[in-house]
């Protein structure tokens, strides 16, 4: 008798997680890691760890307000670190971004005139057109005032990306989440006042006491605005959250529950005439590209500046220290704004990629979005077929009914596959980044 597969076991955003990261006890010149890398096509992300609030589900890297002088010093502190990285860069070739994107936090929790030089580090600092590439940006409804908006517009912004999570009252206070939805709707508005390209809107399901028709309902309201894009995140509950008291994820109803509602709004987004471009993200038929997705700031050749961002070489991930509890990440931010600028030359936490490494973060990045792993191009990688490397988990895959090959050499998962994405991507997980991430001691 076969065991029933857990469908949410780890959302896989990032292979290896920062869980598997250590110190780098030789802390390597960036100089040294970047000297052969291409860097004609680079992807840049600023990360700005602050927030108005904490909901009740996040763990992320980020701490709630700021003491008066705190961003402003964290932008002194990202400045040196921009400068630092830029010249690590070298000057013998030319170097290039691609894409651009501005995370947290919420980097929106910086004033319009912080916000002006947050752009003003990543164009002048690290030579980065923001006008000439897609820039996205995260923001909350509380946060999303026309000041910041229009800083951000004016700088070349091509998609803003807003935390509803619900459009019902009650559902964002059982998250832990408190807004209301007038101000969510005139977020919006002021978004689209804006005229920034794409609008993404953030949804959750599984949130206790969401019910199928308020589920329709949020989806609804949000396919009111009409956004070029909408992600639907399931709800998960990690320890050191505001919600991590509840030992709900090995929970059968909930996760029946969470299946049921994404399958629903799933659905409900294709019948509405979205496409679904992974499990999370689906895009208006009509929006305008804004180059690669889900993993657009996942590949190697990615520079992160600020105490949560990663970087990425081929043979090297790396950033600064991790923690979910708000005691630990005040300290990390304290420690990262009184760095001088020679400490910003090193990689401080990380992991080396080797090559089974990286042939599992080609098949994670791949596999994982809708459109599926071309064997062609694994092959021209790498020098073999993705069978040779990962037989026995794609013919266990294959043998759920979650993964199919068509006719011109493209492993694609089914929708089933794709539901259950969050199981797929940590069987991927090597033996030694899974021992790494379960000795992670959590602070």
């Amino acid at each position: 008798m076969n065991t029933p597969v857990r469908p949410y076991q780890n959302y896989v955003y990032a292979y290896p997680h920062k869980t598997a990261y250590r110190k780098l006890s030789d802390r390597p010149l960036l100089r040294t890691e970047w000297a052969t890398e291409p860097k004609d096509a680079l992807s840049l992300y600023l990360h700005i760890p602050f927030c108005e609030v904490r909901c009740g589900f996040c763990n992320l890297f980020t701490r709630i307000g700021a003491p008066d002088g705190l961003t402003g010093a964290y932008l002194d502190a990202l400045d040196r670190q921009a400068t630092a990285v830029r010249e690590a860069l070298g000057e013998r070739e030319p170097v290039r971004f691609a894409t651009a994107a501005f995370g947290g936090g919420t980097p929106t929790f910086l004033t319009a005139a912080e916000l002006e030089r947050l752009c003003d580090i990543a164009e002048h600092r690290m030579g980065a057109d923001l006008r000439a590439v897609p820039l996205s940006v995260e923001a909350s409804p509380a946060t999303a005032t026309a000041d910041r908006l229009a800083v951000l517009a004016g700088r070349g912004t091509t998609r803003l990306s807003l935390g509803v999570q619900s459009f019902d009252d009650a559902e964002a206070r059982s998250a832990v989440r408190p807004q209301r939805r007038a101000d969510v709707e005139a977020a919006l508005g002021r978004v689209r006042d804006a005229r920034i390209p794409v609008l993404n809107i953030d949804l959750i399901y599984g949130i206790d006491g969401q019910t199928d028709a308020g589920w329709l309902r949020s989806l609804d309201a949000a396919l009111a605005w009409r956004p070029e894009e909408l992600y639907l995140y399931p709800l998960y509950i990690r320890p050191l959250t505001g919600l991590g008291r509840r030992a709900a994820d090995a929970d059968p109803a909930w996760d029946e529950q969470r299946l049921r509602l994404y399958r629903l709004g799933r659905d409900h987004l294709l019948a509405h005439g979205y496409a679904q471009q992974s499990m999370r993200m689906f895009r208006r038929a009509d929006a305008p590209p804004q180059g690669a997705d889900d993993y657009a700031c996942q590949t190697d050749g990615m520079i992160g500046l600020g105490c949560g961002a990663r970087s990425y070489t081929a043979g090297l991930h790396y950033s600064f220290d991790y923690a979910v509890g708000m005691h630990e990440i005040r300290g990390i931010i304290d420690d990262y704004t009184a760095r001088p600028a020679a400490d910003f030359a090193h990689a401080e936490y990380g992991r080396r990629m080797d090559a089974d490494e990286a042939r599992r973060r080609h098949l994670v990045q791949s596999l994982l979005q809708a459109e599926g792993l071309r064997t062609a191009d694994y092959r021209a990688r790498f020098g073999r077929l993705p069978a040779d490397d990962f037989g026995p988990e794609l013919e266990r895959f294959a043998g759920r009914g979650w993964l199919t090959e068509t006719g011109d050499g493209v492993l694609r998962l089914t929708p089933e596959g794709l539901a259950h994405s969050d199981a797929i991507g940590p069987e991927l997980f090597s033996p030694a980044v899974r021992a790494a991430m379960d000795a992670y001691e959590r602070k």
